[in-house]
Formats: C-alpha cells, structure tokens, sequence
C-alpha cells in the first residue's frame, strides 16, 4: 500500500512517476471507504484524484501555494498533507473541517466554503512572493467550471492579466457545479472541447511543447511560437483567456495522472500568468456516481459502497418534512395560483428544492449560475415589471449579494421576497456555511420586513402573505436546514398580520421569546418544566422588523424576567431589538439573551453547536430555572424586613 507509505507530499515525491496510477487508485478507494460510512462530499473530490496526486507531485507544497476554490474537491488533498489518520473525523464535531482551513494545515494556503475565491487569492499571494522577492514560490489556483461563472473569478482574472504574476489556474472542467452548471460560459467551454480542429492543433502542440526543455536557451522563443499557433490556428473566435492575457493550454485529460505531470512540469518553467483547462469527470472511479446522478453524489450521506444504496436512518413512520421541500411544493402551489410569481437561484435548485417548481414551469423559475449578485439584482429587475419574485438564497450567500439587496432592492422599495434556506446553524458544513448573521444584517435595511416560521406551516402562510398584493416592501423569510416539526403541514394558507406575534403559552414570572425553528426547543424545555410546575410563558416574535410593539409592551408589563432565543447572532439580532425596545420605552426587566455568540462557530451536528452555542432545549431549562431561582431571592430579601417589624 503506498499510501499508506505518503503521510506528506514530500513522501509522494520520493515514487517513481509510475507508481503515481497506483497511489490515486489507493486514494480513490480510500475516500469511497470514508465517506460511505461518515458522509461528506463525494463526486468532487473523486473527481479530482488524479489532478490532486499531479499538483503535489510536482510542486513544493506547502512552499508553493496550493488554492482550491470552495473545497468540496480538497478530500485527497487533505488525505495527502498529514491528515489520512484523522480523515475519519472530517465534519464531525471538534474534527476536521469539510473544507480548507487555514487554521488546520499549513498545506491548507487559503480557507474557503464559498466559491470562486481561488483566483483573488492566488493572485494576492503571487503578488506578495513577488515584493518579498521569493521569486521561485509557485501560486496555484484550482477552479471548477461551475465557480468560473462567479464575477468574482472574472474580476481575480481581469486583474491577474495585467500583473504578469507567476500564477497558475486549473480549471476543473466537469460541467458541474452541485447542479449541472448553466450560461454561456458552459457552452463556450463545450465548444472549445468538441471543435475537431482546436484539438488537432491542441494535440501537435502539445508534442512540442513536451520537447521544449530540450531546445536550451531557445526554450522561450520556442514556447512563444508554439503560444501564436495557439491563438491564431486553433478556433476562429478569439479565446476568453487568451483576451484576458492568460496563457491557455488544454483541454487535458484529468484522468491521466502521469501525463497531467509532465505537463505541470514544462508550465513551471513558463513565467507569467497561465490557465491549464483539465477535463475531468466528477464521481470518477466509482460506478454509481460517475454513471448516475451526479447531483444526488455530490454529497449523499452515508450509503452502502458495493450497492451505492443510501442508508437510512430512524424509525419507519411518517416524518416532517425539510423545510427547503415546503418551500419548493408551497412555492410551485402559490405559482398556480398568481401568475406573477418567479423563482430564482443561485446554482442551487436542488439544495433549495426550487427544482420543483423548474420542473413544471421552467419559464418562470431560473437558476443563475453562481451568481448572487445578480440573482438579486435580476430579480429587482423583475420587480420593476410588476412581477413577484421569490429569490431562494442560503443565508451564508446571500452575504455576498447585501450591497445589491441595499442598493437595487432596500432603496428602491422593490416587492423582492428572499427566502434564506439554512438560517441558523448548518451543521457539519462548517463556519463558512452558517447563516448566523441574517437577521442582523437585514433588520437594520431599510424597507424590509424581516421575519421567520417556527413551523412549516407557518412557512407556508408567510409567504403566502408576501405575494399579496397589499404587501409592497421587500420580504425576507429565513428558516433552517433540516425537517420541521409537523407531518401534516399542508394545510389551507391563512395571511399573518405583518408586524404580528403570537403567543405560544400562558405563564407566570418569566417569558421566553423566540424567532423561528428553535421555539421548538423553547416549546420542548417548556414541557420539562412543566413536570416540576414551573411555568414560563412562551411567544414567537416572528418578526424582527417590524417588531410586535403591542406583545413586547404586554410581555414587559406582565413578567419581571425575559429569556429570549434565537439561531442567529446576539450582536444585531433579536435579542438585541428586544433591549432596543426596551431602552426606546424605558423598561428595565431582566433580560438574558441566548443565540450564537460573538465568535467562529465550526462544524458539527445542529443539536451538537446548538449546545456549544448555549441555547439548546437543555440550555434553556437550566436558564430558566436560574432565573427563576434568582427571583425568589429577591421575593425573599423583599419580605424579610416587614416579617420582622
């Protein structure tokens, strides 16, 4: 076993290039062991096997910088840099992260969870090395071609062309983002890979430039003309790259790991700023994702690896269901009914679940590519005709759209209605994939209404609410990965007074306050406590913007303690309009606020960070009886002197 043998890269270069198909089979198989029985993401890191063995084969990592753009396809980079022991904890709680960090390896030379970052940061190291004068440090960037649609990845390439930094792109062509990618840019690229006369030429090319070391002092003028044949024989239309002043070569196979390093090779010693296109199929190697569907092995969970069955976990019974799912088929029921209605995402249908709706009406529902600046804007510019768009965004990405939600929607008071899937903790997915800061950083826009469901069916009323007519601001409705809490959640829609809580339970002596999914831990606390008769009330916000003035003034009036809970950042959030309320009015009751404090929460099960963070049922049980406890000290010290005249 050689990999058993490679426990960091130097290791790896110690093999005879020969032996390098050997040890991508071994990795290969290593990483279908693992994830099958711990889950994680799948096909991209497959697919990129043989590219990852090449890369580290010939270049000095960690001395030269390795990026991987998002990291869905750095498994066997991490198995490669001292991390094949500790691979089985990857996403699991205080484990390794599902993503480079830099905090974890120094083989890991930039952090990222979202995409389309490599090149800007390449390029900001390659421009570094180069003022420090480390002139032999090599910069690498490895970019999928779904990432490649972000502007970001346009800007980082714009600017890389007029440095003339020693730099280098992989692009990792499988035609795949999570979903099959979209756009021009797609089509472009399978146009350059198709044209018969691009690869004959691609293909003599290559030949010479394999020889080139060979030519001596001759190499660079050698290397140059075989660069114009490039540019003017090979396609008609002018190459993307080549007009950003990008050296391109390929495509290559991706698969071909000993032809993949001797081409790394000769594009070392070819200074300036360079793009290797690589062909690549992601799930290769194991049958069922590289034949199936690649959506589905993207990241499958945990699944039998001789059947690529997905095993299941929990009891048979009806469960609720996710509440990306109720949106999708309550978005799809909402469209049938007012033509008006759009939807719209950034590159992810099927993690957003607006694929239902594409399937049955695909000229009113539209992925983007990865792009959220524009899905925002795109989507103002629907609003602008009179149409309603629903604008489905991960709370972690919508962070990179904020200035077109200020700018294009907030300003302009545009109907735009964001849907944030995965508000709150997201689980084994990281830091960078956590919506903590959703709440905050829409409650302080102007014109937006700001709200979230504890519940599928209230899900299903708000948005119903947001398509009517008389609502005329934008909207925005975040709710969390994972299921909801009710089984028969279909129910008849029912419009929620914008602006309006609603009390879950009586109580007496203390209230506890939540927004969204975890008043169903509150709910869950509540019922323990009510085996000891202790008996806080309990009410669900539903809006931070506007907030329920009449429910705060009751709640502030009728109990001397308030606990208040939110999956979201204390700074800004819920908690925080609380006390601004408070201040605003001049109450002065005792307030404790639990939600995700001020600091870089990692990955980890949501039940698992919700305890780290302070506000699991359990946590709020243990602050209710504190507060409770403190209460009658103070009832004690209150009655003691009249007892004693």
């Amino acid at each position: 076993m050689l990999l058993e043998e490679i426990n960091i890269p130097s290791d790896l270069r110690k093999l005879n290039e020969k032996d390098l198909p050997q040890v991508c089979n071994e990795l290969r198989k290593f990483i279908i062991d693992v994830v099958s029985e711990k889950g994680g993401h799948f096909g991209g890191s497959l697919g990129v096997v043989e590219l990852t063995v090449a890369l580290h084969y010939v270049f000095n990592t960690p001395y030269d910088q390795l990026v991987w753009d998002t990291g869905h396809q750095a498994y066997g980079h991490k198995i490669l840099t001292g991390r094949r022991e500790q691979f089985y904890t990857n996403r699991l709680y205080k484990g390794l992260s599902g993503f480079p960090n830099r905090k974890e390896s120094e083989y890991d030379a930039f952090g990222a969870g979202h995409t389309s970052t490599s090149i800007s940061a390449g390029l900001g190291m390659a421009v570094a090395s180069h003022y420090k004068k480390e002139n032999d440090r090599k910069h690498i960037a490895v970019i999928g071609d779904g990432a490649m649609t972000a502007g970001l990845a346009f800007e980082g390439l714009n600017n890389a062309g007029i440095t003339k930094s020693d730099f280098l792109v992989v692009l990792n062509d499988n035609c795949m983002s999570i979903d099959p990618n979209v756009g021009a840019l797609r089509n472009y690229l399978t146009d350059m890979t198709l044209s018969p006369t691009y690869n004959k030429v691609k293909d003599e090319v290559w030949n010479l430039l394999g020889k080139v070391s060979k030519f001596g002092p001759n190499a660079q003028r050698i290397a140059a003309q075989l660069e114009n044949a490039v540019k003017t024989s090979l396609l008609k239309q002018s190459n993307l790259f080549e007009s950003l002043n990008f050296r391109y070569f390929g495509p290559v196979d991706g698969h071909n790991v000993v032809h993949l390093t001797r081409i790394l090779k000769e594009l070392k010693k070819i200074q300036g700023p360079k793009i290797l296109h690589c062909l690549t199929v992601k799930g290769k190697g194991y049958k069922f994702s590289e034949n199936g569907n690649q959506t589905f092995w993207h990241a499958p969970g945990i699944f039998d690896k001789v059947t690529g069955e997905l095993i299941k976990s929990g009891p048979g019974t009806p469960q609720p269901p996710r509440y990306q799912d109720v949106f999708g088929h309550t978005l799809l029921e909402l469209a049938r009914k007012n033509d008006r209605i759009m939807g719209i995402t950034p590159a992810m249908p099927t993690g957003s679940s607006l694929n239902i709706m594409m399937e049955a009406m695909p000229d009113r529902a539209f992925d983007v590519g990865i792009a959220e600046q524009h899905a925002v804007t795109f989507s103002a510019g629907l609003a602008t005709r009179g149409l309603i768009p629903f604008c489905n965004i991960y709370s972690t990405f919508m962070q990179r759209a904020y200035d077109q939600v200020i700018h294009d929607v907030a300003i302009q008071n545009l109907k735009v209605i964001f849907c944030l899937d995965r508000g709150g903790i997201a689980g084994a997915d990281g830091a960078t994939h956590h919506g903590n800061f959703d709440l905050a950083y829409f409650r302080c826009v102007p014109n937006m209404i700001v709200s979230a469901p504890m519940d599928e069916i209230e899900l299903r009323n708000l948005m119903y609410t947001a398509q009517l007519d008389k609502i005329k601001n934008p909207f925005s409705i975040r709710y969390p990965r994972g299921n909801g809490v009710i089984v028969d959640w279909q129910q008849p829609f029912a419009e929620i007074e914008i602006g309006k809580g609603r009390k879950i339970k009586n109580g007496t002596g203390l209230a506890i306050l939540t927004i969204g999914h975890v008043g169903n831990l509150a709910v869950k606390a509540c019922a323990l406590l009510a085996k000891e008769a202790i008996n806080p009330a309990h009410y669900d916000l539903r809006f931070v913007k506007p907030v329920d003035e009449a429910m705060l003034h009751e709640i502030c009036r009728n109990y001397t303690s308030i606990i208040t809970v939110e999956d979201g950042c204390l700074m800004g959030g819920m908690g925080s309009a609380v006390l601004e309320f408070m201040a605003d009015n001049g109450y002065n009751n005792k307030v404790v606020r639990l939600g995700i404090p001020d600091k870089v929460v990692e990955q980890g099960s949501q039940n698992e960070l919700y305890k780290e963070c302070g506000y699991s049922a359990e946590d709020i049980e243990h602050t209710v009886r504190r507060l409770m406890e403190e209460q009658k000290k103070v009832k004690a010290r209150n009655i003691a002197p009249a007892e004693k005249i």
